[in-house]
């Protein structure tokens, strides 16, 4: 599958990423990092600010290629997730993971499932693994959206 294809069958949009944008959820993906390693957050906000970390990134990566997911489409964080070999070059065993956060991410929001301790430090760790991967893909790939407008 390619980002084309995923446009086509109308999963993506096109999108023109600007540098204050990226900027704004590049600061916004901080700020949630920051949050989840709040230890007087319950586990479950723990999990939900670094998951939005991760999410945070991945529209980054999509944004800095030109698309945005769908949201009126079902399943647009599962595509953005699974988009990340494409558009910042993770590796596809880390995206297995992170896509494993997201189904725990569904058990909670839709199904009121608690987040064990080892869920949060995962999300916590793959969420600073993805932040930093993204800050260093952008100044490599697309340092014109770091610049400051």
């Amino acid at each position: 599958m390619t980002l084309q294809n995923l446009l086509a069958i109308q999963r993506l949009q096109a999108f023109e990423a600007t540098a204050e944008g990226v900027q704004r959820l590049l600061a916004a993906a901080a700020r949630n990092l920051a949050d989840a390693k709040l230890a007087a957050l319950s586990a479950d906000n723990r999990f939900d600010a670094a998951y939005k970390t991760l999410m945070q990134c991945a529209m980054i990566g999509l944004w800095a290629n030109g698309y945005r997911t769908s949201t009126s489409q079902p399943g647009h964080h599962q595509t953005a997730l699974q988009a990340l070999p494409l558009t910042m070059g993770l590796d596809k065993d880390t995206v297995i993971v992170l896509d494993a956060l997201r189904k725990q991410r569904n058990l909670g929001d839709y199904e009121g499932n608690p987040v064990t301790d080892a869920a949060v430090a995962e999300c916590l760790k793959r969420a600073e693994a993805l932040l930093a991967h993204t800050r260093q893909w952008l100044a490599k790939q697309r340092p014109d959206l770091l610049a400051k407008t």
